[in-house]
């Protein structure tokens, strides 16, 4: 699939200007200053605060406008000896805020248990026939972790039941609220806290600091004791990682390296990750999976039990269970991305004029139907809704291309399904099966008229030009300090003009590319993960422009800088 390379502008003579002051500064490449530069650090305190990040940017919890409120209520549910349940979800957000909020309030002397939904019986968020559970089991004050903020009716039966809730999420609210006791919501209409984009887990820690606070022990060893569940959540759920979760993701993975939770520690190595050099692509795809494993395929409850295990023993062991529920997770993934891809062969003969695909089944399981959505966005780059059915209802989850907002797609073909959340990229509906023909003709008509298929290729978003000899260890130790990667810090995507392929490509893995290209004397190895389709179009001595991140590739003792290939662009050659 041929993809759009958006390459920046060039600067003005004032912006070089500048760009060359902070490099003097810095005493940084130009190349460093530029980047920068163009995330808008303009000012050299800026820059320090971005390299730097520290406790004192995180912000007050009681900006808030309900935190008082709901901190009250809960110290009195401590003093009064009441059951405080904690209600999750199922993904690695809302595990580690689960996890996060029983070992804090514990830790104080709170009377504490937790309820995760279960995927396949509850569904999402608060569900009606787990709240006779809680009451059972005597629960007084339910605190909820990334769920809550559109149960209304679910709430208004915990209210009836004569229980009560604080709510904390981070999900988009709809027009009407529920009654909860307090609602802790960054992106609630007239919210004065000032960062709108904290995770789940986010939110949850902000509720346990403000405890801390009020009673006097938010000290620096309480103020990091679980900031490893807090980076773990937040990068698992791809916020951006600016501003708070920018210091979270920071210090929370030094934090890990230290091996204090029992539980992340059992998964960090069961999943053969190195721990001194742990990053965000080692929680994205190393530790995240495998929690979300636990919930995908048996209960979440178990990723719940690793990370609040204070045993050693015990930790190993769910850390085996998880491992095997991941493998068949994987094992799951493949043959349901292989059905689904011939179901879209099948049933949309002309790829290039359709805009959206909507495929269901009776066979898929329902936890990895998103997982599956977004590797086929990846391949057709089309918006993608799975329904896998049980009985004549189904569950559904869909992904996104960039730009175009599903969620509002589904908002406008709402009188077909039973319910519906999620944000712009990535939602969950639930439908029964007698509407899902009216459903597929009214969301890919909507689709149809607000997607311009001509003008839909993949962007690959360029930073900057890059000659091969600039990609030096200078440059890599710059780079590192950019790091924690993720949404809104991205990898900076170089981009090198005719390069020459300098020995024979090949593929390794289940589909990836290695080559070697050279430029001006200078060589550079490049995998391009899932880029094997490449193959038979690269000959030895082509030429070619490639887009690529630098990495560095550590192999036994040896530690070599290599690029990851987000693309490649083949100059036709013609042999005289």
């Amino acid at each position: 699939m041929e993809k759009k390379w958006d390459t920046p502008l060039p600067l003005d003579n004032g912006d070089l200007q500048a760009v060359r002051e902070i490099s003097n500064e810095l005493k940084s490449p130009l190349l460093v200053a530029e980047l920068l530069f163009s995330k808008g650090y303009r000012t050299i305190e800026e820059i320090r605060g971005f390299f730097n990040p520290s406790l004192e940017k995180l912000h007050d919890p009681f900006l808030f406008e309900q935190m008082d409120k709901a901190v009250k209520r809960i110290l009195k549910a401590i003093d009064d000896k009441e059951n405080i349940t904690i209600y999750g979800d199922y993904d690695v957000d809302g595990t580690t805020a689960t996890a996060l909020l029983y070992l804090g309030l514990k830790r104080i002397g709170g009377i504490v248990d937790f309820y995760i939904p279960h995927r396949m019986i509850d569904g999402y968020g608060l569900s009606l026939n787990s709240l006779d559970q809680l009451k059972a089991l005597g629960s007084k004050l339910i605190i909820s972790v990334d769920c809550g903020v559109n149960a209304i009716e679910e709430i208004t039966a915990i209210n009836e039941m004569g229980m009560e809730i604080i709510i904390t999420d981070h999900h988009n609210p709809k027009e009407i609220l529920p009654e909860a006791y307090a609602i802790i919501n960054p992106k609630l209409q007239d919210s004065r806290y000032p960062f709108q984009h904290l995770a789940g887990v986010g939110v949850a820690y902000k509720l346990l600091m403000a405890i801390y606070q009020r009673l006097g022990i938010d000290t620096q060893e309480n103020i990091l004791k679980y900031m490893d569940l807090v980076a773990v959540g937040t990068i698992a759920d791809i916020v951006p990682l600016t501003d708070e979760n920018r210091v979270f993701a920071s210090i929370g993975l030094t934090h890990l390296k230290e091996k204090k939770n029992l539980g992340l520690n059992a998964l960090t190595q069961i999943s053969n990750l190195n721990q001194k050099n742990l990053d965000t692509t080692d929680i994205v795809f190393g530790i995240a999976p495998r929690i979300n494993a636990a919930g995908r395929m048996g209960s979440a409850a178990t990723a719940v039990e690793l990370l609040i295990a204070t045993e050693e023993d015990r930790s190993m062991e769910l850390a085996e269970v998880i491992e095997r529920q991941n493998s068949l997770r994987q094992q799951e993934d493949q043959k349901t991305f292989i059905e689904a891809c011939e179901i879209i062969e099948k049933k949309y003969k002309d790829i290039t004029h359709t805009s959206c695909m909507i495929i269901s089944s009776d066979d898929w399981h329902q936890g990895v139907i998103g997982i599956v959505a977004s590797k086929l966005v990846e391949k057709y780059y089309r918006p993608v809704i799975m329904i896998s059915f049980k009985e004549g209802f189904g569950c559904g989850s869909g992904r996104s291309v960039a730009d175009f907002d599903l969620f509002g797609a589904l908002k406008k073909t709402e009188h077909n399904l039973h319910s519906f959340g999620g944000h712009k990229y990535a939602v969950g509906l639930t439908i029964y099966q007698e509407y899902i023909d009216r459903f597929e003709n009214e969301l890919s008509r909507y689709v149809t008229e607000n997607l311009q298929l001509d003008k839909i290729k993949q962007p690959v978003k360029i930073d900057h030009e890059l000659e091969l000899y600039d990609a030096n260890d200078t440059l890599m130790e710059w780079m590192e300090r950019f790091a924690p990667f993720g949404p809104e810090n991205q990898h900076p995507v170089f981009m090198t003009n005719q390069v020459n392929i300098a020995s024979y490509p090949y593929n390794v893995g289940r589909n990836h590319l290695k080559l070697k290209v050279v430029k001006n004397g200078v060589s550079l190895d490049l995998i391009g993960y899932n880029m094997g389709d490449f193959l038979p179009l690269l000959k030895k001595n082509s030429l070619i422009d490639i887009a690529y991140t630098l990495e560095y590739n550590r192999f036994g003792n040896k530690t070599t800088i290599q690029g990851k290939l987000k693309d490649i662009r083949i100059h036709n050659n013609h042999h005289g």
